[in-house]
Order: structure tokens, then C-alpha cells, then sequence
């Protein structure tokens, strides 16, 4: 029923407002997932530009790094997905075999690249099934570091006068740690330091997948901190949890104890009459902040109930889902698709 009444609502509203007249009264977050993805290809400059100029309160970068270890965005360290690499003849030699998160890949990998190397690359869209218009951007974009994406973010907070975040995401930590002997973490909290975003009152959350790289973050920084947590299996630096088990209350009473918030699957979050399975209440009263992941408007992503006519790449009724997430005591959505989510909040 509360699902039908809210699909109702978002179809009857009035025409959207513009991003900057959404009202800031606390309400939930919109952090836009790798930027605008929904729009350009993720994780380049013009995805976080558009994500701003649309209103999103937070950008959300994913952090890789270099062989002269600069810290890069990319959805995963294996580049194939994302770049033109497997197009660079010179680079043949570079495609590789590794066991990541027990999980065997096979391609190019940013960590055995200098910055210099990954700059002859350009940016392609992951998604070209689901997203072609996407596709028509391949190979204009360049691969963004941390400190560019620093600085877009203060460009646009003076050009705009609104307070924008930054919501980066460590990859595979332990594993870079481990096998490629990279300390991401100190490389996190070195350009935090320096770009002066490592206390409290910064507009600044650091997520991971990982326990022990958000206990180091939490001893060195100031930041807000949030657990990831997927339906399935657990950290990768602790293989004896598992992510359902560290979402029942005695669990998040213990991630209380290092983070800040957790940031997990939406299908985690809210049951199938979009009602919350209680996770939501447990994390409050453990003291965390509640984000969902991910809301994107392909039908291929939506839940039944929100899916319309079309096909998977045909555009569904997020807007809905938006207004379900928030009336569910969400604190925030990652959101590929920025605008949607701001003009159906300010409704």
C-alpha cells in the first residue's frame, strides 16, 4: 500500500524544482554514486561537475592507486571495464591474473600503472547495454586523481556558494596492503591532511567494505566513517563475519564502536512493501547514521514495483523509490541518477 501511494504522489506532484531550491532542513542526502553515472561515464570530472550542478549533496569517488602511488577514481582497480587500456598495444604486456577478495580477475590493473601511464588512457562507459547514450562520451575523459576531484569540489562551492561533500570509497584495501605492499589508508589520511578535511566538521565521509582500514581511519582522522555492507558474505579482512551478522543489533552496536554510519544495500534496508525490515531502527539506536545503495533508474535495478514498460534499460519511477527510501528514515541515498533524486525531494 505505501508503495502505491507514493508511485501515486510522485505522478501527481508539480513540475520539478531546481536543484538549489530543495530544502536543506536536514532531510536525507543525496550522494551522487561515481557522480552523474547515470548521465556520463562514472568516476570522471564532467560525471561529478553534472552531479553538482543537479544538486547532489555529496560526490562519491572510488579510490584505486597508481604504481607511484597517487590515489585515482576508478570503480575497481582492473581497468578493462572502464578504459580503453585493452586498446593500447604498449600496454599488452601489463594484463594480468589476481586473486582479489578471493575472487580470481583477470585484466590491467591501475596498481601496476604510473599516474603518467594512466593518463594516455580515456574514460569508457561500464554500462553500454543499459546506457548507450552514455557510450557516445568513450574516450573523451580522462582518468581524475583525489586532489583534482578536491579541487572541482571547491571550484564549484565558490562558483555555487552551497557546501558540496566528498563520500570516497578505499578499494580493496587489504589487498593492496598485502600484495602490492600500497598502504592506501596512510595515502587517504595524507591528502585528507593536506587538502584540510580530516576533522569532524568537514563535509567528509570515508566508507569501506573493510573493518581494519576504518578502525586505522578512525584512530587518524576526524571524518565521518561508514561501513559498507552487501546481502551476501562479509569484510574481506574478516572472513569469519558476515554482513548479515554485523547488521543485527548486538553487530552494529560493535560498528558503532569505529563508524559512524553504515552504508548498505538498499534490498538490506527496506522489505518488499517498502517498509524497513528494521535495520534501519536497530542502526539509530546504535547511534549510526543509515545510507542506502544503489538507486538507479533502469528498470534493471528497480525493485517490481517500480519498474514501468520497456525493458531493463527503459526508465523507471525512481522517483518513488526516492520518496519510499525517505518515509523509511533513510539518512541518505547513493543515487546515480542525481537529479531525479533532488527534484523528488523537493516536491
Amino acid at each position: 500500500m505505501l508503495i502505491r501511494l507514493l508511485a501515486a504522489l510522485a505522478l501527481l506532484v508539480t513540475p520539478p524544482l531546481a536543484a538549489q531550491e530543495r530544502a536543506t532542513d536536514g532531510g536525507m542526502l543525496v550522494i551522487a554514486h561515481r557522480g552523474a553515472s547515470g548521465e556520463r561515464p562514472e568516476h570522471t570530472l564532467v560525471a561529478y561537475e553534472r552531479a553538482i550542478d543537479q544538486g547532489a549533496d555529496y560526490v562519491e569517488p572510488d579510490l584505486v592507486v597508481t604504481k607511484d602511488l597517487v590515489l585515482v577514481a576508478r570503480h575497481e582497480n582492473e581497468l578493462s571495464d572502464t578504459t580503453d587500456v585493452a586498446f593500447h598495444e604498449e600496454f599488452a604486456d601489463r594484463r594480468r591474473s589476481k586473486t582479489i577478495d578471493g575472487r580470481l580477475v583477470s585484466g590491467w590493473f591501475a596498481e601496476d600503472f604510473t599516474l603518467a601511464e594512466l593518463r594516455t588512457l580515456r574514460a569508457k562507459e561500464r554500462l553500454p547495454g543499459l546506457r548507450p547514450s552514455n557510450a557516445r562520451f568513450d574516450g573523451l575523459y580522462a582518468i581524475p586523481t583525489f586532489a583534482e576531484i578536491v579541487q572541482l569540489v571547491r571550484a564549484k562551492q565558490a562558483e555555487t556558494g552551497r557546501s558540496i561533500g566528498l563520500y570516497p570509497e578505499l578499494k580493496h584495501p587489504t589487498f593492496l596492503l598485502q600484495e602490492a605492499g600500497i598502504d592506501s589508508v596512510d595515502l587517504l589520511v595524507t591528502a585528507l591532511r593536506e587538502a584540510d578535511l580530516d576533522d569532524a566538521e568537514d563535509a567528509v565521509f570515508v566508507q569501506s567494505f573493510e573493518v581494519a582500514p576504518l578502525k586505522r581511519l578512525d584512530r587518524l582522522v576526524d571524518v565521518r566513517l561508514v561501513l559498507l555492507a552487501a546481502t551476501e558474505g562479509g569484510p574481506a579482512d574478516e572472513p569469519g563475519l558476515r554482513y548479515e551478522d554485523m547488521l543485527a543489533p548486538s553487530g552494529l552496536a560493535e560498528v558503532a564502536g569505529y563508524a559512524d554510519a553504515i552504508g548498505a544495500d538498499l534490498r538490506l534496508l527496506l522489505a518488499a512493501d517498502g517498509g524497513s525490515t528494521g535495520v534501519i531502527e536497530a542502526a539509530k539506536a546504535a547511534g549510526l547514521q543509515v545510507h542506502g545503495w544503489t538507486l538507479r533508474k533502469e528498470n534493471a535495478y528497480l525493485p517490481p514495483a517500480f519498474r514501468t514498460d520497456g525493458g531493463e534499460a527503459a526508465t523507471g519511477n525512481l522517483a518513488s523509490l526516492v520518496l519510499v527510501a525517505k518515509a523509511a528514515g533513510l539518512d541518505g541515498i547513493f543515487t546515480d541518477d542525481p537529479a531525479i533524486a533532488v527534484n523528488a525531494l523537493a516536491q
